[in-house]
This record gives structure tokens, C-alpha cells and sequence, in this order.
């Protein structure tokens, strides 16, 4: 028996993990049109958690030969999630835990940027130690080149935003699993360097469909794409693999700030072995079905044979730390998420302050006109995303939120 379904294609097969979740009409338009690129190898793999992207579907997983889709990785390169497991319980976490939150507001940058500006709440001020050094010592000098020849880069946030939270869905979570120990969760990426280059190379892939006369041929000019072999392509592998290390060493300085904050107001803890670091917006060069391929994946976590991912929900619902079962099909991946139901705006629409409460109640976090576009209500529900994806990985430890801090 498949576990996917097959949907409709007017070019390579879409198989997607969704029994049971809705799909919107324009994400599904989205797969279609990416499915008639000549380069797309085997299939299309969408997961459970599949909505419409900018530029390309989030839930996508695309292998190509001898091109790549920047818009397909998106410019959140590198985004993806950290946990780890404390030794800390649910009894050792004071009935108020509204000072924490504070403390860890504190620690770490979280919300808009603004260039320095009075109201930026989102980069650094003065840049920590711990940063700067890892600035440093393993991104300046080949960050610096990559600028030196594409002058555009040049004007991005740099170490500013290194060990910074951002907005949107981006988030830190204190969690307790089924055994009511305390794990520390959190969710961002490459910031606005990362931005930056997906923006400028999804700028430079459409010149070199102009430059190709190809662009008038595509189903969707977003899905303008680099040629293997070619310079500008060596270039985009070069700054996104750049931008994939910086999200992973932004999430690490972000959680050691953290912890830091949460020694200073509970008991002393030891951390456990258990601790993930996975992307979920990103390319790769992996092996399919016989063949090396360029696999990109916007809102997809890798889910090789025992791998460990991270599976959350929205604000006040339950997440997961997951390990993959390998599924070919699904080119070794599974969800990212809930995945959203409803836009930002829709969301904003249709709900109301006391909503968000009613779903967040039991939740240190906001409770603001300004993250109703997050509340739990505007994405799918989890236990249909898991339940879509049983043949992609197992669950290994269910987490409920019990402190949140959003941008």
C-alpha cells in the first residue's frame, strides 16, 4: 500500500504525504508548475505540512540534475531548529515563570531590525564575545570575499545578527516531554545575511533565464534557475553553504545564551546527550535512486535511516523530536511543522485576542494584537501532520511548551 498520494501533475509525479491535511489550490498550483521543470529528477516529494511560499511551495522537496532553483531553498537559507534535554524537571520550574521569559528576552535579540536605530529590538547593539569570535574565526574572511565579487552583499547584517532570533515563527521554548523533563527549544536561521543572498542569487537566476532566452518558457518566472558548470551557480553553492554554517552557529550562540539566562535563575542543571541541529530551508547534494542529485528543501528536515529531527507545532501545541525511518520515496525527509492553514493576514482577521489566550493558556509568552498571525489556530493541526507522515519517522519524545519568546 503507497503511503502517499499522487497528485495531479502536468509534468514529473507529485507524491505527496497529505491523507488526511488540507492542501490549498495555489500551493498545489506551486508543485505543478515546479513539477514541469526538464531537470526535476524521479518526482516531487511534498510533506504534510505543504503551503503556499514565496517564489516556491513550502513543504517542497525537489531533486534536480545539473541546475538548482534558488527560490526552491528560499531566502530564509539555513533556518531550521536546535534542542536539547536538561537535567532539570517540571518541579524544579517556579509557578511564575514570567521573570524567565524576561531574562531570556534579554539574552537574546528577538524582533525587528532597524539598522541600530531606537526601536531595534532584533540584532546587537554590542556584539558578545562568543560571536564576534565565532565571526571571526569561521565566516568573516570567506564572507568577505564572497562580497568582494558580488558587491551587492556587501551592505548585509553581519555579525550583528549573529546569535539572533528574528520574527515571524521564529521562537525560544522551554518544553517538557512526556517525563516532564525540561528541554529548551528554539527556531531561526541566517537572518538578514541570509535574506540577503537568496534574495540577490533568486535576482541573479532570473538574469540568467533573460541572458538564457528561457524565461518566457518557465511556468513561473520564481522558478528561475542557475545551470550547473556555471559560474554563477559555483558562486550560489559557495554563499548558501556559507549561510547554511551561519544558521547552524547562529542557533548555537543563541541557545548558549539561553542556558546562561536559565542558570541564573534555576538550579544547577547538566545538559543530556540528546541535542539536535537541523535545517529545514536548504540545499544538499545527495544520493536518489542511483543518481547525485541537487536536493533542495524549503520547509522539509532531512529524515534519514535514524536521524534526529524536530518536529514543532505552533504557539500552545504540542512538538516533536523525531528520528527517520529513510523513506526513499520521500528522499529521506518529513514536515518541518504544522504548516500554515491561513495567511498572516487572514489570521489577524479572523481572530481575537481573547482566541490567542484560549489557545495559549498555560503558556508563559505573549498574549498581543502583534502574534495572533502565530496563534495555534492558524496552522494544521499536528496530530494530522504526524499522522500523514507515520511512514517517514518515528516520534521519540512529545514536548509541550511551557514558556515561548517571539519576536
Amino acid at each position: 500500500m503507497k503511503t502517499y498520494e499522487e497528485l495531479q501533475s502536468f509534468g514529473a509525479p507529485i507524491k505527496a504525504w497529505t491523507r488526511g491535511v488540507p492542501v490549498a489550490d495555489n500551493a498545489l498550483v506551486q508543485l505543478q508548475n515546479v513539477a514541469q521543470l526538464p531537470f526535476v529528477h524521479s518526482h516531487v516529494a511534498v510533506m504534510p505540512d505543504v503551503h503556499w511560499g514565496k517564489g516556491a511551495t513550502v513543504g517542497s522537496v525537489i531533486p534536480c540534475k545539473g541546475a538548482i532553483v534558488p527560490a526552491a531553498v528560499g531566502v530564509d537559507i539555513g533556518c531550521g531548529m536546535m534542542a536539547v534535554r536538561t537535567s532539570l524537571g517540571a518541579i524544579h520550574l517556579p509557578d511564575n515563570l514570567g521573570p524567565l521569559r524576561t531574562a531570556i528576552e534579554r539574552a537574546v535579540p528577538h524582533g525587528r531590525t532597524a539598522n541600530g536605530g531606537p526601536n531595534d529590538r532584533g540584532s546587537w547593539s554590542t556584539v558578545p564575545a562568543r560571536a564576534a569570535n565565532r565571526w571571526q574565526t569561521e565566516f568573516a574572511a570567506r564572507y568577505d570575499a564572497l562580497a568582494d565579487k558580488h558587491k551587492a552583499l556587501r551592505k548585509a547584517n553581519t555579525v550583528h545578527h549573529l546569535g539572533t532570533l528574528g520574527t515571524g515563527n521564529h521562537f525560544i521554548e522551554l518544553c517538557l516531554d512526556e517525563e516532564g523533563m525540561v528541554w529548551v527549544m528554539l527556531h531561526s536561521g541566517s537572518r538578514g545575511i541570509g535574506n540577503k543572498i537568496g534574495t540577490y542569487f533568486i535576482e541573479q537566476a532570473k538574469r540568467e533565464m533573460e541572458r538564457y532566452h528561457v524565461g518566457q518558457f518557465l511556468p513561473d518566472k520564481d522558478l528561475s534557475y542557475l545551470v550547473e558548470h556555471t559560474e554563477i551557480f559555483d558562486d550560489y553553492i559557495e554563499a548558501v553553504g556559507w549561510a547554511q554554517e551561519f544558521a547552524m552557529a547562529n542557533r548555537e550562540v543563541m541557545m548558549s545564551r539561553v542556558l546562561e539566562a536559565m542558570r541564573k535563575h534555576l538550579p544547577r542543571f547538566k545538559l543530556s546527550k540528546e541535542a539536535v541541529n537541523c535545517h529545514h530551508n536548504y540545499v544538499a547534494r545527495e544520493n536518489h535512486f542511483g543518481t547525485n542529485v541537487w536536493l533542495t528543501r524549503k520547509g522539509a528536515v532531512r529524515a534519514r535511516k535514524n536521524d534526529l529531527g524536530i518536529i514543532p507545532g505552533s504557539m500552545g501545541e504540542r512538538s516533536f523530536i523525531v528520528r527517520g525511518k529513510g523513506n526513499d520515496q520521500s528522499f529521506h525527509s518529513c514536515s518541518h511543522g504544522a504548516g500554515r492553514v491561513m495567511s498572516r493576514g487572514e489570521a489577524k482577521r479572523t481572530f481575537t485576542l481573547a482566541d490567542h489566550r484560549a489557545a495559549t493558556e498555560g503558556v508563559e509568552c505573549r498574549k498581543d494584537k502583534d502574534v495572533i498571525d502565530e496563534t495555534p489556530m492558524a496552522y494544521k493541526n499536528i496530530d494530522a501532520v504526524m499522522a500523514a507522515q507515520a511512514e517517514l519517522v518515528d516520534v521519540e519524545h512529545t514536548l509541550k511548551q511551557v514558556l515561548c519568546v517571539k519576536g
